[in-house]
């Protein structure tokens, strides 16, 4: 991907697949995702992947540790990103707007990060995968007649990577959640919320 001019932020359009930055390479942009969905993950040593957040329009990824990436990025949903230079806010003159939503952005990366523990800490599989979709529901969640819409552009095995379960498991919460009249499927990317009640019921379980 072309790098934009010294001090210049430029507009992107990302593919499916397309990889950002990889872990340890030097941290030379930040992207605010305008559309889309990106991915951050990490490899143990053993060579265990690990997906720690996912990337929605409003959020900004690429935050450096000490000038370099501590996570790889790549789309899972064709994208737009507006693409700094980390330089440039280090600008005392940086446009005020920009650094406002810099400082949500940052602010909202360590809620999520977070919110990603409690979740990892939940008791069963049906609370994870519960309040993974709950998680989702005020930030893509599109109003329908038949309830709230989530569309999930992942896999079912990134999500098992994001919430520490098996692919299988996370298949068999999300036909539990069915079963319980809480969501419905429509294919494997889509999720209706019948039950939004219910669903931050489980999510929120001790």
């Amino acid at each position: 991907m072309p790098a934009p001019p010294e001090g210049r932020a430029v507009k992107r359009h990302l593919a499916e697949g397309q990889v950002l930055f990889h872990e340890g390479d030097h941290a030379h942009f930040i992207y605010e995702i305008l559309s889309g969905v990106l991915r951050l993950t990490r490899y143990t040593e053993a060579g265990r992947r690990q997906v720690i957040a996912f990337g929605y329009p409003g959020d900004m990824v690429g935050f450096p540790d000490h000038g370099r990436h501590r996570a790889e990025c790549d789309v899972v949903a064709p994208a737009d990103v507006v693409v700094h230079r980390t330089g440039a806010f280090d600008n005392p003159a940086m446009d005020l707007a920009l650094h406002g939503r810099l400082v949500s952005a940052a602010l909202a990366e360590i809620s999520c990060m977070q919110d990603h523990f409690v979740m990892l800490g939940r008791k069963s599989a049906i609370e994870k995968t519960a309040a993974f979709l709950a998680a989702l529901l005020p930030r893509v969640g599109v109003g329908s007649p038949s309830g709230p819409v989530i569309s999930l552009p992942m896999s079912r095995a990134d999500i098992a990577d994001f919430l520490g379960l098996t692919t299988e498991t996370v298949c068999r919460s999300f036909s539990r959640l069915r079963a319980l009249g809480v969501i419905q499927l429509r294919g494997a990317q889509t999720v209706v919320v019948r039950d939004p009640g219910r669903l931050l019921e489980l999510a929120e379980s001790d």
